[in-house]
Order: C-alpha cells, then sequence, then structure tokens
C-alpha cells in the first residue's frame, strides 16, 4: 500500500492519528474504536513517507499478546524492523545486552515467582504464613515496587491512600518483610521481573554512554493501554526519552481497572499538561458494538459530555447497524439465574452462534463453579479463562479431601454443621474477610461448598456428608469434560481486551458489584468502569442479569446493581425494550434512512444542551418511531420511552422528520 491507500483505510479520526507524525501524541480511543489499526498505520504511514526509520520506533504494550497483534498488523502492512514488545520484554532485551558491560558476568536469573523467596523472608521474621497469605504478600511487594514505593516508605505511603495492607498483617510487618525480600533476592543471586525495570532504568540514569546509544537506536515511542501505565513504567520511559517528545500514547480513562496493581490513568489525564501543546485526537466511532451496547455503555457512565470532556473520557458513537435490543433479566436465585443462562446459550448456539464467541463474566472466580455446573448439565462445552475450573483449584481440592476424611469419621453427625466445622479448619468462616486477594478468594471458595451444602440439605433432607461428597465428586467429572470450542467463562479483569458475539452479565447484585470491599469512592468509581468493560466486550448480543436470592425459596434480599440505575426497566416489564410499543410488538425491521435522520437530530439537541443524547431519547426508541412511523402526537404517545414532556419538548420535530421520510 502506499502512503495514500494507508490513509484512505483510515476513518477521519484514525486518519488525523496517522497523520500526527511527530509528538507529543495522545491518542484517547474508546473501546472498540480500531486504536490499534490507528497506531500501526501511523508507524506504517511514516515509514511510508520517510519520516521514520522502522528499526527506530519501539512500541510497548502490556500483554504478548497484544504485541504479537501489534507485529502481525505491521507485518500485514509491510513495515519490517519496528521493536513491538512488552514493557519488561523491550527492557530485558537491552539489560541483558549493556549487563556484562555495567555490572559484569553473566545477568542475574529471573525470578519466576515471588513465593518461595517471600516464604524465605516471612521465616527469617518468625512469620507464621500459608500458601494463599505468601501469594497475597509477594502482590504487595509487587505493588509497591511498580508505585516506587521503598521498603523504608512502604507503611507511610500505604497509610496515605489508606491502601489495607494484605493477609491481616500491619504496615510495618509488611516493611519489614519487603526488606528481608530484597536481602534473601541478592543471596540467591536472583532479580525479579520489577527489578528488571528497576535496573535498567538506573543504568540509564547513572551511566551517560549507555543512555545516548539507546537514544540514538530509538527515536520514536508507541505506548498501547497507556491508562495502565505504572509509575515505574513511566519513570523507564522517561529515561528512554531523555527528554525528548517523539511519543505517542493510546488509552482510555473509562477503562482503568488494575489500580490495585499500581497502574494509574494520571499519565494519561495529565498528558497535555505534562507535554504542553501535544496533539490531542479523540477515537469515538465504535466498530464492535451494535447501536444498543454502545448506547448502553455511554449510560453507564452517568456523566454529561462536558464532565467526560475534562475527565479524559468520550461517548461512543456506534457505526454498526443495529441489532438485538440489550437484556435485562432478573432470577430468583444462584441456581435459576445459571440455569437461565445456560439456556439463553443453548438457544443462541442452536441460531448459529458459535460457542466460542459467547462469554458469560461475572466479578468474582468463585462465581464461576455455577455456571461451569449449569453447561456441563446442558451439554454445552466451555472453556474458564485467568484461573483454574472450580474443582480444579487447590483450596477446593483439599477441601474436597477433608470432607472425604470427615465423611468416614463423622458420618453421623448433621451434614451442615459437619461442613462448616471442617472447613472452619481450611479458612471458612461465616463472615468474609477484609483482606483482598487471595485470602478473600479462598474464603469464596469454601463458601461456595458451604452454600452447596446448604442447598443439598434444603432440597433433599437427611442428607449426610457422604451425601455431599458423592454430589462434588459427580460435578467434578462432569465439569472435567474437555473443551475446545466452547463457551468462555472469565472475570471481569480477565476479559479485559477481549471480545465476543454474545455476552452475558451475570451476578449485577450489590456486594458483587461494586464489589462489598469498595469501600471508598474511587474504589466504586473503579468498579464501575469495570462493568463498562464488560458491556464494551459485547458485538451484538448482551444480556444483563442477577439473582435476588442466593438458595431457591430464600430470602429475596438482593439488590441489583446501584450501577444501572435508570437504565434497568421498570419492575414488571420484563425483558421488553425501552422502545417498545405500548400494546404492540416490534418487528425491528425499521427504516434505516429514518432512524439515522433521528439520531442526528439527536445529536445537535443533545450538544446545543450539553448533555448526553441518551438524556434526549434513546436508541431503542429511535428505531420503534423508525418503524412505526407515527402521523400524529397520538400515535407518537404509544411508544414507550417519549412521555407528554418529551412530546411537549420534541413531538412536533420528531413528527416532521418523520413525514419527511414517510
Amino acid at each position: 500500500m502506499s502512503a495514500d491507500q494507508l490513509l484512505d483505510a483510515l476513518d477521519p479520526d484514525q486518519r488525523e492519528v496517522a497523520r500526527a507524525l511527530t509528538g507529543p501524541v495522545c491518542v484517547l480511543a474508546g473501546a472498540g474504536t480500531g486504536k490499534t489499526r490507528a497506531i500501526t498505520h501511523r508507524i506504517a504511514y511514516g515509514v511510508r513517507t520517510g519520516a521514520y526509520t522502522p528499526t527506530a520506533v519501539l512500541a510497548v504494550t502490556f500483554t504478548a499478546r497484544a504485541a504479537g497483534e501489534m507485529r502481525t498488523r505491521l507485518r500485514e502492512l509491510d513495515v519490517v524492523g519496528v521493536q513491538a514488545r512488552t514493557f519488561h520484554a523491550a527492557a530485558l532485551r537491552q539489560l541483558s545486552y549493556f549487563w556484562p558491560k555495567v555490572i559484569g558476568g553473566a545477568p542475574s536469573r529471573i525470578l519466576e515467582h515471588k513465593a518461595p523467596v517471600v516464604a524465605e523472608a516471612a521465616a527469617r521474621l518468625g512469620l507464621g504464613v500459608d500458601r494463599l497469605s505468601v501469594r497475597d504478600l509477594s502482590s504487595e511487594i509487587e505493588w509497591a515496587k511498580v508505585s516506587l514505593v521503598a521498603p523504608g516508605d512502604y507503611a507511610v505511603a500505604a497509610a496515605a491512600i489508606d491502601r489495607p495492607p494484605p493477609a491481616g498483617y500491619d504496615r510495618t510487618t509488611v516493611a519489614r518483610l519487603m526488606e528481608q525480600y530484597e536481602q534473601a533476592k541478592e543471596g540467591r543471586n536472583v532479580i525479579d521481573f520489577e527489578d528488571v525495570l528497576l535496573y535498567l532504568g538506573r543504568i540509564l540514569q547513572e551511566r551517560r554512554d549507555i543512555a545516548e546509544t539507546v537514544r540514538s537506536q530509538y527515536r520514536h515511542f508507541v505506548v498501547d493501554e497507556y491508562q495502565d501505565v505504572s509509575p515505574l513504567q513511566q519513570w523507564l520511559l522517561d529515561q528512554w526519552l531523555g527528554g525528548r517528545t517523539e511519543l505517542c500514547v493510546v488509552g482510555d480513562p473509562n477503562q482503568t481497572i488494575y489500580s490495585f496493581t499500581g497502574a494509574t490513568p494520571h499519565h494519561l489525564l495529565t498528558f497535555s499538561t505534562t507535554h504542553p501543546g501535544a496533539t490531542v485526537v479523540r477515537l469515538v466511532r465504535d466498530y464492535r458494538s451494535t447501536p444498543q451496547v454502545v448506547d448502553l455503555a455511554n449510560r453507564m457512565l452517568s456523566r454529561t459530555p462536558a464532565q467526560r470532556r475534562r475527565e479524559g473520557g468520550i461517548e461512543l458513537i456506534a457505526q454498526r447497524p443495529a441489532g438485538p435490543p440489550v437484556g435485562f433479566t432478573a432470577y430468583g436465585d444462584d441456581e435459576a439465574e445459571a440455569a437461565g443462562i445456560a439456556g439463553r446459550i443453548r438457544r443462541l448456539v442452536a441460531a448459529g452462534t458459535p460457542a466460542r464467541e459467547i462469554a458469560v463474566l461475572y466479578r468474582t472466580n468463585a462465581q464461576s463453579a455455577a455456571f461451569e455446573q449449569s453447561l456441563a448439565e446442558a451439554g454445552i462445552g466451555y472453556l474458564v479463562r485467568g484461573g483454574d475450573r472450580f474443582f480444579a483449584r487447590r483450596e477446593v481440592r483439599d477441601a474436597i479431601l477433608l470432607l472425604r476424611g470427615a465423611a468416614r469419621a463423622r458420618a453421623e453427625e448433621p451434614m451442615v454443621e459437619a461442613v462448616r466445622s471442617v472447613l472452619s479448619s481450611s479458612g471458612w468462616s461465616p463472615d468474609p474477610p477484609s483482606a483482598r486477594g487471595a485470602v478473600r478468594e479462598r474464603w469464596e471458595a469454601l463458601q461456595a461448598l458451604v452454600a452447596l451444602a446448604d442447598d443439598l440439605a434444603a432440597a433433599r433432607g437427611g442428607t449426610t456428608l457422604v451425601d455431599l461428597v458423592t454430589e462434588l465428586d459427580e460435578r467434578a467429572a462432569a465439569q472435567h469434560a474437555p473443551t475446545v470450542d466452547g463457551v468462555t467463562l472469565a472475570s471481569l479483569h480477565a476479559a479485559k481486551g477481549l471480545e465476543w458475539d454474545a455476552v452475558f452479565l451475570a451476578g449485577l447484585s450489590e456486594g458483587l458489584m461494586p464489589i462489598s470491599l469498595a469501600e471508598t469512592d474511587a474504589a466504586v468509581a473503579e468498579e464501575r468502569r469495570l462493568l463498562y468493560v464488560g458491556v464494551t466486550r459485547a458485538r451484538e448480543h448482551l444480556e444483563l442479569s442477577f439473582a435476588r436470592a442466593r438458595n431457591p425459596g430464600g430470602r429475596a434480599g438482593r439488590k441489583r446493581t446501584r450501577f444501572l440505575d435508570g437504565i434497568w426497566p421498570e419492575e414488571g416489564s420484563g425483558r421488553r425494550r425501552p422502545g417498545a410499543v405500548r400494546g404492540s410488538v416490534l418487528t425491528g425491521e425499521h427504516d434505516p434512512a429514518l432512524f439515522e435522520a433521528l439520531r442526528e437530530w439527536r445529536s445537535r439537541v443533545a450538544a446545543e444542551t450539553d448533555k448526553p443524547a441518551w438524556t434526549v431519547l434513546v436508541d431503542a426508541t429511535l428505531e420503534a418511531i423508525a418503524e412505526l412511523k407515527p402521523a400524529s402526537v397520538s400515535e407518537l404517545s404509544r411508544v414507550q420511552g417519549i412521555g407528554p414532556a418529551k412530546i411537549d419538548r420534541y413531538g412536533a420535530t420528531v413528527l416532521a422528520i418523520v413525514a419527511a421520510h414517510r
């Protein structure tokens, strides 16, 4: 492709990105807006026009999958020589090259897992730790290092942001453990993944000759998913740049969901301040999702266009044809929700949607158990992404072994009480722990076993531990059938960066969304963004649901998430979409030209009033109008979503637009 042909393949906003060849450049790219296409075409356009030498470009992102996709796109554009890597891969390559010259000898071995060294550090301090505590402490050490918090500063820094210490330890103890961890690493002659970035950054900062070598090699930088950059990664990027401004960053503040790992949108949101005169481009055309999904995503953020602009966010504009309405279902209990979703999936597969193009997303990994069971019973293959299947998790396997032993020794004891007694020795308690991370995940998995025991006792009566173990064995066997073309089960965090034709967002009740651990305004805001990420994974079919009770016949005390206030249909309206006609059924075959004319009018009204477009009329209402083509106020009033106030305000204009297309 010629340089002009490269530009012809882009939409106007993407073309603006491609033409912005000199930095600094900030691309605010919403979900599904083609950001990878824009930045790879930018690199290719720079190479075609002679502005870039391919080997002088370093593009970094956060996952090997994303880096691989970028390399593939560049090859398809006949661009060879550009380095597209993760932060760690790029840093390790440079560190390995300069290590013999700066430090001497062979590079230290990279520590694959922190756990053994953390356990050694804990032993030096005489701390009693188990496997899950070690895992949580390892995560906390990683957070401190990527946040550039030294061991001596940890207690003060964590207290300043009210960050709870992991695994029930106090902050001073965690700080001492961090010091011992660094000493234990040194004794083993190993470095961890964070050290790779730290060592390279220090070398570039302290050795001018090496810094000049690297900076003469790489003159143009591209950073994808910039909203997830950590202070450590930003510091290394600053060393790479050395005060230069040939930098293009791409990100979406609405998709910042990893703050617990040290990621922060601060650098993205302050880019224009840090780099005065920077070119800022917004990608808002969503090519992934239907207007129905996009409208819900925009409404989810519940901010005005002016607020979004101030906060760096964007409002998506759907580019795909209209699709089916978003489904909203309140089930009686968790079992009914899992079975209902399995039934919906079965119908989608029968209608031609491949199982691999369907996903069930939830907030916590422990929620997967119910969906694994329901899909297995329905004969639908599935795979669990981002974690083990429920019965493959170590804490679950260990718990079942304990229950099996207890079934032999305590056969006469009432099952419900026996299960609680046995699992208490594995970390279960009646109330969830306040700790986050692996300790909380273990409790959730054990709580799922307790809940199953309660369900069996309520459904059958007279059940014993032997009956429970038999039930668990049968479920484990059913859920370990090999799957290839299966439905994806994933947590919302694990779904980031992926997309499917059909997405089911399950368990959307208070306590799970937002999670009960989200106790600050910032934490709740991140939970809202997490749900936004889930919504924007859907291309065509999107179903949202929650269960009013945990068990069949149980107290219906759950409430749906606050994030869907004003969006969830009124009680008793079932799955009817907002644009349904009172007393009638729509076919969905509306006049596309009229629909687009109505959308253009709505956009003008929204811009004039500085309000979100959906506050004028939602897409489903416009579709209903475009299908019915009302000729009078009386006919217009029959459309759900346009009441007396909106008829007074917009009725005459809407009827005039309809008349022009009748």
